[in-house]
């Protein structure tokens, strides 16, 4: 059976545009046949003119179980639209950054044709990344129910008005206080919103939710990192007619009325994302960032058996002048003590 690779690019990009004609043709030659969505192929022949070799069109000419991976070629944005079509189908997704950051992107526009190679040959490996299950509630009843990757972001929705939140930990209260918003971030989230809103890196292995509040009015208003089996909690109160507004990996998002209840739990359903080598998660905050390491020396060799050499002796002179106002005869400070006859 042939191999089918799905590409997904943002086509509203001259850069994405050439960079899927050249991915799709690397595929040809390697075998693989590449599949594309309907509107994001006309966009492409729009551009470029039609391809020499055929390529299939999904939902009309291949389902999206049959494909073997995603391939997206964009920044973190198009890496998230990606997850949202192939979530339910346990498809891994392996990302070509032509962003800025790319945080999720497994490889660099300038390595195109490697990773291309790499897919050809199966020189990847697939990992799980955890997701979160998010409600929202109003008056008892449930009026949302969606996923996300990075983050649940609660958002002020005036800018001139505070919201007032009061967050919660399995089902019981922790602290309430006015904010502009509260990020409930995975640990492939920690490196997004959660980042910029001053919570910490957690390394994507480390199983654990986030909760970062947003320029919060309060003592105790740090960052937390809870276990991965607690059922986090979110209230607008109704101190105030504020209203907030509930995003979800920046994508999709609901008006939050005062007394509304933000929910979120561990989800069952992971991403899968392709990795071509195994990097160190270190690493990757290093090059994504331009983190400063210059003076490293690595870690101390060590040997089964440590030898030490002699202790030096130092031995302090006697001769010196003695401390003013005392006479030779009379013992000084620094001096031994008079012996007795």
């Amino acid at each position: 059976m042939s191999r089918r690779v799905l590409v997904l690019a943002h086509t509203g990009r001259e850069e994405s545009l050439k960079a899927a004609w050249e991915a799709c043709a690397q595929l040809h030659a390697f075998g693989i046949i590449p599949v594309m969505q309907k509107s994001e192929l006309g966009d492409m022949e729009g551009f470029f003119g039609a391809m020499d070799q055929p390529v299939e069109i999904l939902d009309d000419h291949i389902q999206l179980p049959d494909v073997e991976l995603v391939m997206v070629l964009g920044g973190d944005g198009t890496i998230l639209r990606a997850a949202e079509l192939v979530r339910e189908f346990d498809v891994p997704l392996l990302g070509v950054n032509l962003g800025h950051v790319g945080f999720l992107a497994e490889s660099e526009r300038a390595d195109l044709a490697q990773t291309v190679e790499w897919i050809a040959s199966r020189e990847y490996t697939v990992e799980e990344r955890m997701t979160i299950d998010v409600q929202v509630w109003v008056r008892g009843q449930k009026i949302w129910h969606t996923w996300a990757l990075n983050e649940a972001a609660i958002e002020k929705g005036d800018r001139e008005r505070m919201l007032e939140l009061v967050t919660e930990v399995d089902e019981r209260p922790l602290t309430s206080f006015g904010c502009d918003g509260v990020v409930l971030a995975t640990p492939t989230g920690s490196t997004a919103y959660a980042f910029s809103a001053g919570g910490p890196v957690v390394w994507p292995e480390v199983e654990a939710l986030l909760i970062v509040p947003i320029s919060a009015h309060a003592l105790f208003a740090k960052p937390l990192v809870v276990s991965p089996r607690s059922r986090l909690a979110v209230e607008v109160l109704n101190r105030t007619d504020a209203l907030g507004v509930l995003w979800c990996d920046g994508r999709r998002s609901v008006d939050l009325p005062p007394g509304a209840r933000i929910e979120v739990t561990r989800s069952a359903n992971p991403v899968r994302l392709a990795r071509t080598h195994q990097t160190p998660f270190s690493a990757r905050l290093v090059r994504k960032f331009q983190l400063p390491i210059h003076g490293w020396r690595g870690p101390v060799p060590q040997s089964e058996e440590i030898h030490t050499g002699p202790v030096p002796l130092v031995r302090t002179p006697r001769t010196m002048a003695p401390p003013s106002g005392l006479r030779p005869s009379e013992p000084g400070p620094e001096s031994d003590p008079p012996t007795e006859e």
